[in-house]
């Protein structure tokens, strides 16, 4: 569920102090062969929890309820909360962020992002994540693996100076993995309260 990424570029530059309160990359890091991926932390145990245990917790809870008005109520209630639950579970953790010449990309397991380095105003490393600003938005890379933070930011640096003259990418979100099992869920989730009454 975690990035799997090859290491670090050795040649990284050292990061300088930013009036702004974070630490800017200094430029001239040499470029490693792209698409890089950024080396990421596994993901954390409780996204694993909070992502299955509401598929496991949801149905059993909807096949226990006795039928009426107000047990069709609390299946709505469970599966409309169980899958919030799985949503932000799947969509706040990071589980691959790769540098390419055009853009930056990041994968959640719900969608699929892709910032272009010419919309890329500034980047900078605030408490140990990678901030790359963009007009008004700022875009945080997370969970970046020890000791690898200013490094990962020195090649983001590099490769934003590069794509200067190149010509600009942009591409919309798109759907992760992570769509597939929130509608399994969804399925999961009201099926068992149909199933259990006989009315499917």
């Amino acid at each position: 569920m975690g990035n799997r990424s090859s290491g670090t570029d050795d040649a990284a530059a050292r990061p300088v102090a930013d009036p702004t309160g974070g630490t800017a990359p200094t430029s001239g890091t040499a470029l490693p062969v792209l698409p890089w991926r950024v080396p990421l932390d596994p993901a954390p145990w409780w996204a694993w929890a909070l992502f299955v245990v509401p598929f496991i917790a949801v149905p059993a809870l909807n096949s226990w309820l006795w039928m009426g008005a107000r047990d069709f109520l609390a299946v709505g209630l469970f599966t409309v909360i169980g899958a919030s639950v799985v949503r932000v579970a799947g969509g706040v953790v990071l589980y691959r962020v790769e540098i390419t010449a055009t853009a930056l990309k990041a994968r959640t397991s719900l969608l699929v992002r892709s910032l272009a380095w010419q919309d890329v105003d500034e980047i900078e490393i605030v408490d140990g994540s990678v901030v790359l600003t963009s007009g008004k938005d700022e875009n945080e890379i997370n969970g970046i693996a020890k000791d690898q933070t200013a490094p990962a930011a020195a090649v983001m640096q590099a490769a934003r100076e590069a794509a200067d003259d190149q010509p600009v990418r942009r591409s919309r979100p798109r759907p992760g993995i992570g769509v597939v099992f929130v509608l399994a869920y969804l399925v999961l989730a009201v099926g068992a309260f149909l199933l259990r009454w006989h009315l499917l």
